[in-house]
């Protein structure tokens, strides 16, 4: 196993902790020990920490743990996570764009975009998590996706390069980032850190702001906001704007799923297309009510549901 003596940290900034317990960071209050958690002070910090660690190290980055599922077994090698003030920063940078740091919560981006009078980015409230594994996967609500708003991405890769990339907004000549429902062609060995966005136009406060209540009280009311939960555990079968789009939920309420419970893992009675930790459910728990709910989605309407929540780690 992994331990900080085998890393180089001599021009870290950050902190480094060894068997750093994960189950805290993620909503569902699940999940084993990294072998070392990294927390970066910056980008420059994140970017000398990859060049001067070893090729075979794997790595893998945590924002704010909002939808993914740790396994019992931890992570082996290296989790970063971009939280901190530094990473979360918000920007204005001209009449309709901003500039947020990976780590940003897409809440605090609608509700900043608002005070600023930047309209088009209100249906950020109603994802949750941070906007760096949100765009990754093109998260989206109320109508609207991640690809609408995107302007640029700045990552750094596993070799501590830095690299920028354009959404399909703008045409810089950069290389560009490839959407589809629920999911991007970012590459997968890429560290987001930071991501400007675009609004549609300038826009009275107020009634941003109203916008992103209504959103939040719609939220509250539809969903299990306040149990250990994460966001959406499966992605629709169809996109938006499909004729007749099957939704999950209904599929899982139809295959009689609603309330169903694997050792501490319940599935939502309030929306059944939310797994929650009623209080002492493992990793293992949730991740196999989800199989056991795929399954009996399958066998009773023939589609196979695609998990949104990330499952990563040793079993």
């Amino acid at each position: 196993m992994l331990s900080i003596s085998d890393l180089p940290t001599t021009e870290i900034r950050g902190k480094l902790l060894e068997l750093a317990n994960l189950a805290p960071y993620t909503w569902f209050r699940v999940g084993g020990p990294a072998d070392i958690l990294f927390l970066p002070a910056d980008e420059d910090d994140l970017s000398s920490f990859l060049k001067n660690l070893p090729a075979d190290v794997p790595v893998t980055v945590l924002g704010v743990g909002s939808n993914v599922i740790i396994r019992d077994g931890g992570i082996e090698g290296v989790v970063i996570r971009l939280m901190g003030k530094y990473w979360g920063r918000l920007e204005r940078l001209n009449a309709t764009s901003l500039f947020v740091g990976a780590g940003a919560l897409d809440l605090s981006i609608a509700r900043f975009a608002a005070k600023e009078g930047i309209s088009g980015l209100s249906f950020l409230s109603g994802i949750p998590g941070s906007i760096g594994g949100n765009m990754r996967t093109n998260a989206g609500c109320y109508g609207k996706e991640l690809k609408h708003v995107l302007n640029q991405v700045e990552a750094i890769d596993r070799h501590g390069d830095k690299h920028v990339f354009q959404g399909e907004l703008v045409d810089y000549g950069l290389p560009q980032v490839g959407f589809s429902y629920r999911h991007t062609d970012f590459p997968s060995d890429m560290v987001i850190t930071g991501v400007t966005l675009s609004g549609d136009d300038v826009g009275e406060p107020e009634i941003l702001q109203a916008e992103i209540e209504a959103h939040q009280q719609r939220r509250a009311e539809t969903q299990p906001i306040k149990e250990k939960t994460s966001g959406s555990t499966f992605a629709n079968p169809d996109p938006p704007g499909t004729p007749d789009q099957r939704s999950a939920w209904k599929l899982i309420d139809a295959a009689g799923c609603r309330g169903l419970r694997v050792g501490g893992a319940q599935v939502s009675e309030k929306h059944c297309n939310f797994l929650i930790n009623t209080g002492d459910a493992r990793a293992s728990d949730l991740e196999a009510l989800g199989e056991l709910v795929r399954a009996r989605v399958r066998e009773t309407s023939g589609v196979d549901l695609r998990w949104e929540v990330r499952r990563i780690g040793r079993i």
